[in-house]
């Protein structure tokens, strides 16, 4: 039996870490990204970053702005910008719940992390989201501190 000539690659390609500290997360959601051929081979190299990128709802279509994807080194001439805005699949449906969410209770749309599935195809995970207040973060950093000390004291016994 013959091998494959490229395996696809699956799992995590980056994650807005950032998100999780700035914001309280709601309500999940996964969308299909629609990509260009070089955009899709600087995912495969993990080329992406998240930060500062949010979705917006224009025209009853969902899109992704502010994601930085790498232009591809091998390109040449046919290479994408890096910034463009990039278009997120998602039903009709999905897109009438998210408006209503977004109009309604001051919510916002962000980009917990980019992923390629099983399948080999690009999706992003989204994020219906409130920002946090400066207290509420200081107190999740304390709550965390005060867990890693009490992990750390049950270890040394």
């Amino acid at each position: 039996m013959t091998e494959p000539k490229h395996q696809l690659t699956t799992g995590s390609v980056a994650r807005n870490k950032r998100a999780w500290h700035d914001y309280e997360i709601v309500e999940k959601v996964e969308a299909g990204l629609q990509l260009v051929g070089t955009e899709v081979k600087s995912l495969r190299n993990k080329q992406c970053d998240l930060e500062g990128a949010f979705a917006r709802i224009q025209d009853g279509e969902c899109w992704l702005m502010g994601c930085k994807i790498a232009p591809y080194a091998q390109g040449g001439y046919v290479n994408h910008d890096p910034l463009r805005k990039r278009k997120l699949l998602l039903h009709r449906s999905q897109i009438k719940k998210i408006r209503t969410k977004l109009e309604q209770r001051g919510f916002t749309l962000i980009p917990l992390s980019v992923y390629f599935n099983s399948r080999g195809l690009a999706k992003v995970e989204l994020g219906l989201a409130h920002g946090k207040r400066k207290y509420d973060k200081r107190r999740q950093l304390h709550e965390q501190q005060v867990r890693r000390d009490m992990n750390r004291g049950f270890n040394r016994k």
